[in-house]
């Protein structure tokens, strides 16, 4: 089969591969219906984090079960399957609270962008679709994987509730998707911070009712002045750099909530800071498994449109082109199709 591997930053190649096999009884094979470039791609990609040896990419998909192992009885060959970047068995401690991007038998998906993809923990990671769905539908389910649920968890972190005020630091994909997770959870004001004509425009779609331009101390400035010198109930943080993150807590007001999903890069919190700010803080992996039945019933009964993130899409054997893309801002997001 065909996969992505990535050699070194900047160099990403589509290669033939070993096509996956059931290695364990909750195993699941599946033939990729559509997958993706996420923006934490890009760390490696751009050299933020180490590469080592060559290695496949991708954690987003979704696909039609081709094979199951013998302790697999959820999900069966020929049905679409959407599931989670994070594998889980759904039946442990931690999956039972509902963390499971924390499960005790947990592995990230890392191979994802390739024609077949075998699914870990698939008896306790993987949705069915009562049926195939429509092919205009495959965008927002694919999103569902990742990116929305994980707009969804920033959303939920931050104790966005109905009638509140809300800020999304980070207009990617999992940015935007925060946008339309708060204005699903009801809050009543979403200020966008960003500087993109066309994510603002997006943004505004989704839901955002200010759009804020700047960043740092200014951006601060202005979301006060937004929120009457005081700052925002909740900030989702969907970036993870020391910036994004010192724009969210300086943006939240007293007893406010940060959700923060963008997985860190060189982000220390001062203590001394966070203790006096009154300032809640909560964050990690989604547990997108959690959330995966509701956000596929909200995609397919038309309520959420997650899928117009997906401002490229690409045959798989471009993917280093989508990644190219991705890096120079040219797109927001890129879908793959193999």
């Amino acid at each position: 089969m065909r996969g992505a591997v990535i050699y070194a930053p900047g160099d990403v190649r589509l290669e033939e591969l070993d096509a996956p096999e059931i290695i364990n009884p909750t195993d699941a094979v599946i033939r990729t219906v559509a997958t993706c470039v996420c923006g934490s791609d890009l760390w490696p990609y751009r050299g933020a984090e180490p590469i080592g040896d060559p290695h496949p990419m991708g954690h987003e998909y979704v696909g039609i079960v081709e094979e199951v192992g013998s302790e697999v009885a959820n999900v069966k060959p020929g049905q679409f399957v959407v599931g989670s970047f994070a594998t889980s068995d759904n039946t442990c401690a931690n999956c039972r609270n509902g963390w499971q991007s924390s499960c005790l038998h947990r592995e990230f998906m890392s191979t994802c962008q390739a024609d077949y993809v075998r699914i870990p923990n698939a008896h306790g990671t993987l949705v069915a679709t009562d049926e195939h769905p429509a092919g205009e539908l495959v965008p927002s389910l694919l999103a569902v994987s990742d990116v929305m649920g994980t707009g969804w968890y920033a959303a939920l972190a931050a104790e966005v509730k109905p009638g509140s005020t809300a800020v999304v630091v980070g207009d990617g994909a999992v940015g935007l998707c925060g946008v339309i997770a708060a204005k699903e959870l009801g809050a009543e004001r979403i200020i966008a911070m960003s500087r993109h004509a066309s994510r603002q425009k997006l943004a505004l779609e989704f839901g955002a009712t200010d759009i804020v331009a700047e960043r740092g101390d200014e951006g601060i400035a202005r979301v006060k002045d937004l929120t009457e010198g005081i700052g925002a109930d909740s900030v989702l943080e969907c970036v993870g750099t020391a910036e994004s993150m010192g724009q969210a807590l300086s943006s939240t007001r007293p007893g406010g909530n940060v959700g923060f999903v963008g997985v860190p890069h060189e982000v220390a919190v001062d203590g001394q800071e966070l203790f006096f700010s009154h300032v809640g803080l909560r964050g990690g992996p989604a547990p997108v498994r959690r959330y995966l039945p509701e956000l596929v019933d909200r995609v397919l009964t038309g309520r959420i449109n997650p899928g117009k993130v997906f401002d490229l899409t690409l045959p798989l054997d471009q993917v280093a082109e989508g990644y190219k893309a991705m890096d120079e801002r040219r797109a927001i997001k890129t879908l793959l199709k193999p």
